[in-house]
């Protein structure tokens, strides 16, 4: 596992994530005030624009997962917004800096930064509820890979068993143990996220 992980930040949620820690958009659309079914409804639906909530934070859009893509290459009988809520639920770092330049890229202009964390630390505490992806969950477009629940791989589960997981319940060719994650997430929050950050850096 690399010694570093990244978050690429929304500048305008900079103060927000001091204060609160890293929230999942599940968890940030609750805080609004919407009622529990409106809040379902949202995490099942593509975001197709770049969304402030009522108290200033700003979601990212889901252009590059569109329902048609999605049903293409959704496995395990999900349906896309299926997909949407799973990825709306969890909290999700990067490992390699050219993909998350390029994701920087693709969401100018607004202003980004990018948290350098410790991956370690941030694992010792919220080990039990990371997960590892193959591949990146948030992109079905260009002959995007079959996925499904299993395509998050529990952390401890990676660490002794490798992608056996993923294989065993998509029933998917098991990857080589030197296929490398493209993710780790973390379902629901880090409130203490500004504990791991080693830098923060603009985008």
């Amino acid at each position: 596992m690399p010694a570093r992980c990244y978050h690429l930040v929304e500048a305008a949620n900079l103060e927000s994530i001091r204060r609160d820690g890293l929230l999942s958009a599940n968890r940030l659309l609750e805080r609004t005030g919407l009622d529990a079914r409106s809040c379902r409804q949202s995490g099942r639906e593509q975001r197709r624009v770049r969304t402030c909530l009522p108290d200033g934070t700003i979601l990212r859009d889901q252009v590059p997962m569109p329902p048609s893509a999605l049903e293409r290459c959704l496995v395990d009988g999900l349906a896309p917004g299926d997909w949407y809520a799973l990825l709306n639920s969890m909290v999700f770092f990067w490992f390699d800096l050219k993909r998350l330049h390029r994701q920087a890229r693709a969401v100018q202009p607004w202003s980004q930064l990018i948290f350098e964390i410790d991956t370690a630390a941030l694992l010792a505490s919220h080990g039990s509820r990371a997960h590892v992806t193959p591949f990146n969950t948030g992109n079905a477009r260009r002959r995007p890979a079959r996925r499904g629940r299993a395509t998050f791989v529990p952390y401890f589960t990676w660490t002794s068993r490798g992608w056996a997981y993923e294989s065993e319940n998509l029933g998917l060719p098991l990857r080589s143990a030197s296929h490398a994650p493209a993710e780790l997430t973390v379902s629901d929050s880090v409130p203490d996220i500004m504990k791991y950050v080693q830098s923060v850096q603009p985008a």
